[in-house]
């Protein structure tokens, strides 16, 4: 999957780390949880909760210098952060749910609004905890076998 996103115009690019981004996304995200938790209709609850995630998730690539317009690339590069399967595998499901709500009339019937807050939680944590600089080597490293 990194590959294809490599071969993408707006896949996955180095840029410099960027904590002022990284901020403004991390503020995105809370803005998103914000409106979660106090909309009505389900549609939007979905729509804000993905976001309140992606948002996060993209602010950590910000902080490592890491670019990536593309939801599906930002997602495979979750991998290089201490997310489990089962984080990774939670967000693309939202990710769909997202887009079944945006995009068509399917009924979805739920959004796990804690499993979004521990989500945004664990990106908080690994702001604060992670060697963003080892983990731009290892994106490096990955990207360059690619090539």
């Amino acid at each position: 999957q990194i590959e294809w996103c490599l071969k993408q115009k707006s896949g996955i690019r180095i840029i410099e780390p960027n904590n002022n981004i990284a901020n403004d996304y991390f503020k995105k995200a809370e803005d998103s949880l914000n409106v979660m938790e106090t909309v009505k209709v389900l549609d939007w609850k979905i729509i804000s909760a993905y976001y309140a995630c992606y948002d996060c998730l993209y602010a950590l690539l910000q902080k490592t210098g890491i670019k990536s317009e593309i939801h599906k690339c930002s997602i495979a590069l979750m991998k290089f952060f201490d997310f489990s399967k089962e984080d990774i595998d939670f967000i693309k499901k939202l990710k769909d749910k997202r887009i079944d709500a945006q995009y068509y009339t399917r009924k979805i019937s739920s959004v796990e609004e804690n499993k979004v807050k521990d989500f945004v939680l664990k990106c908080e944590e690994i702001n604060h905890k992670a060697d963003f600089n080892k983990i731009r080597i290892k994106i490096i490293q990955e990207i360059k076998k690619h090539k």
